[in-house]
């Protein structure tokens, strides 16, 4: 496997466990998010010059047979509107801000290039092995990068971020990117978090990328959409390094709430157990225990959970398993 990619290093994190036929806000947060990855690897390559204060496209690049597709797509996309250049702000925002159509012709193109490399699959979603879904036979289906890629990227970042030494331009770009997509907890946990907003404020006084980039803001445009979406208040917390969305919102979803029946109500949590990782099985997912104790911890397609024995009410009680995601 040939080294990865700013972009899609975050596109495989983003990406994973998102509706692969449905553009929910979610992925569409992740997409957005994406095309301002292919403009922050294009300035990594050198393909946007700094002038003035302002960063020129060399457009060079659209001749360029090592060019990658997604990157023509994006770059194409935002030249409709036939300027070529602006500061990291203007460029960004401008990635950011696609029409639908042209999100969804990045999401194919990014989706290909990870195909190729075998890195990323289609899937039935994890929504499929719910009671309600279940029973409708609905197809629906998601995405899931492969687990030993997914771990060496997110062990990549988190090395360099939590441990003492210097911080690479990418992995600044990696950090102002999670941030804006609400991936922080796919990568670091909740406590982490505390020591992640201190990195930054230390990265945003000591480098002048840092200082520019942390403060720049994308998701605006969405905002009113996600929070109608979620129902959430704001509780941000405000620091130099800017409100991302994981600070306005502290819980993205990007993974349902999943119940599982089973055919009677087990007692011993060894036989509830077996029920559940039967059912994952025969959706196809890939799954690891990770604590087996009387709320079961589960790794379910590189997403961590936790297995609740519950009921539903109604005419019938029908017992189960609700599978919950679990904060790292």
């Amino acid at each position: 496997m040939k080294d990865l990619k700013l972009s899609q290093c975050f596109s495989l994190i983003a990406l994973n466990a998102q509706d692969a036929k449905t553009m929910t806000v979610s992925k569409k947060v992740s997409l957005n998010c994406m095309a301002a990855a292919v403009i922050s690897e294009a300035y990594l390559e050198g393909c946007l010059r700094e002038s003035q204060g302002q960063l020129i496209l060399d457009k060079s690049i659209f001749n360029n047979q090592n060019t990658m597709l997604y990157t023509e797509t994006v770059f194409k996309s935002i030249l409709k509107m036939e300027e070529d250049k602006g500061n990291f702000s203007w460029w960004l925002t401008k990635a950011a801000n696609l029409s639908q159509k042209d999100l969804a012709n990045l999401e194919k193109t990014m989706v290909d290039s990870l195909e190729g490399e075998e890195l990323i699959e289609e899937i039935p979603n994890l929504l499929g092995c719910d009671l309600y879904y279940d029973s409708m036979d609905v197809d629906m289906k998601e995405y899931r990068t492969k687990s030993e890629v997914y771990t060496r990227i997110i062990e990549s970042i988190r090395a360099e971020i939590l441990e003492e030494g210097p911080v690479s331009d990418e992995t600044i770009f990696m950090l102002w990117l999670l941030r804006e997509s609400a991936c922080f907890q796919e990568v670091f946990s909740n406590k982490e978090l505390e020591e992640i907003v201190v990195k930054m404020n230390e990265l945003s006084e000591k480098v002048y990328l840092a200082k520019i980039l942390f403060k720049i803001n994308i998701y605006h445009g969405l905002e009113i959409a996600i929070k109608k979406f979620l129902r959430a208040k704001k509780n941000a917390m405000k620091t130099p390094t800017g409100i991302g969305l994981n600070f306005v919102f502290p819980w993205l979803e990007r993974s349902q709430s999943v119940f599982i029946d089973t055919e009677e109500w087990f007692s011993n949590p060894k036989q509830r157990l077996e029920a559940v990782t039967s059912r994952l099985a025969k959706g196809g997912h890939r799954y690891e225990v990770m604590r087996g104790e009387k709320i079961v911890l589960i790794k379910i397609d590189n997403i961590l959970y936790e297995a609740i024995p519950t009921s539903t009410g109604g005419r019938t009680t029908i017992h189960g398993v609700r599978l919950r995601r679990y904060p790292n």
